[in-house]
């Protein structure tokens, strides 16, 4: 790999971040963050599952210190960020695996993990159960899908797009 192509990567993966941390306070509803799914779908389908964990992390971290939003930032977003890379490539680059792995991602492994996270974070359970968080991650991811599938079906044809995703390696099958 060239330095001019390690540089383009750290530059897409800076870019990612930030309008991770920029997007995802504008649309957000309490307990929801549709944006975050939004950015983990796009950086999956662009970057792949390593770069899109790394991104979601940081980006978990900016907010929870920036943003004051509780550790729920990093539980759910790295592993909806993983497995939309993942669902990605795992369907031959269809985007519809990268919408999957974001549900079961965030929505599902996100969510239930959640609560023993919150549980120690606050010191105690406070009546929540396994749960809580489950149906307002799914609402997020399934708003943030949406989203994403209209802003990928836009970039889809672009040269750019195309570039990006040959920079990182991800293949370009069909999208149905």
């Amino acid at each position: 790999m060239t330095q001019a192509n390690k540089i383009q990567k750290i530059t897409l993966l800076a870019l990612m971040i930030a309008l991770d941390v920029v997007l995802s306070p504008i649309m957000r509803i309490e307990g929801m963050a549709p944006m975050s799914s939004v950015i983990n779908i796009i950086a999956g389908v662009l970057l792949g599952p390593f770069y899109a964990t790394v991104m979601a992390a940081i980006c978990g971290v900016i907010r929870m210190t920036m943003l004051g939003i509780p550790p729920l930032a990093l539980t759910g977003a790295v592993f909806g960020a993983f497995f939309a890379g993942w669902g990605y490539r795992l369907t031959g680059g269809r985007i519809w695996g990268s919408m999957i792995g974001e549900v079961i991602g965030t929505g599902i492994i996100g969510s239930i993990l959640s609560y023993p996270v919150m549980v120690w974070f606050t010191g105690s359970d406070q009546g929540l159960y396994w749960f809580i968080y489950t149906p307002r991650f799914i609402g997020a991811t399934i708003i943030g899908s949406a989203i994403a599938f209209f802003v990928l079906f836009k970039l889809k044809e672009t040269r750019v797009f195309k570039r990006v995703q040959a920079l990182f390696l991800v293949s370009n099958h069909e999208w149905a």
